[in-house]
């Protein structure tokens, strides 16, 4: 599935009740491994890594199935591993030499303008998302890119209503200033 598909998908959601069916892993894969690949993307995962972390994601999801609260959303519950996987990923990252993006070989006078403009704007926005100091950025792409209310983010990533509020105003602020910079440095 491509990481820049923004089809929206449901949340899968087993009953509430303890004599329920568990939720079934196969149906939140198929449903979510769009939503999962564009978080990792978005919490700067290489495009070439997105796939691979996508799938350690899910396995650590699979682990924990059995404690999965059904009354909770479950988006903000697989964004908490794809937030302590990207995280682990950026860590080991830094150990590593960087590889030349694929993206970037790509000969740009084959791709259409519209094209062209569209890659160049989520490439200003993905720089900008990678300025950002991690924990803050991921209050950021739940609550603006994703849609999760305050309330579901703060018990999503277990911390206090206040402390979200204040990194999404922070994130904010890194935002556009990294927008800002991105911006001015393309224009030279």
């Amino acid at each position: 599935m491509d990481p820049g598909d923004e089809r929206q998908t449901k949340n899968v959601e087993a009953p509430a009740t303890s004599g329920a069916p568990k939720l079934d892993f196969r149906t939140m894969f198929e449903l979510e491994m769009g939503y999962v690949m564009r978080t990792l993307r978005r919490l700067s995962v290489a495009p070439g890594d997105v796939e691979d972390m996508a799938h350690e994601v899910f396995l650590a999801a699979h682990e924990k199935l059995d404690r999965y609260d059904a009354s909770r959303p479950l988006k903000p519950w697989l964004f908490g591993f794809a937030f302590r996987i990207a995280s682990h990923y950026r860590r080991k990252a830094k150990r590593e030499t960087p590889l030349v993006d694929a993206d970037a070989l790509r000969d740009a006078a084959d791709l259409p303008d519209a094209l062209l403009e569209k890659e160049r704007k989520r490439r200003i926005v993905l720089d900008a998302l990678d300025s950002i100091e991690l924990s803050r950025r991921a209050v950021f792409v739940l609550h603006e890119l994703d849609g999760f209310t305050c309330d579901e983010i703060a018990k999503s990533l277990d911390i206090p209503i206040g402390t979200v509020y204040s990194r999404l105003r922070l994130a904010r602020e890194d935002f556009s200033a990294a927008i800002h910079r991105v911006r001015a440095r393309r224009a030279i």
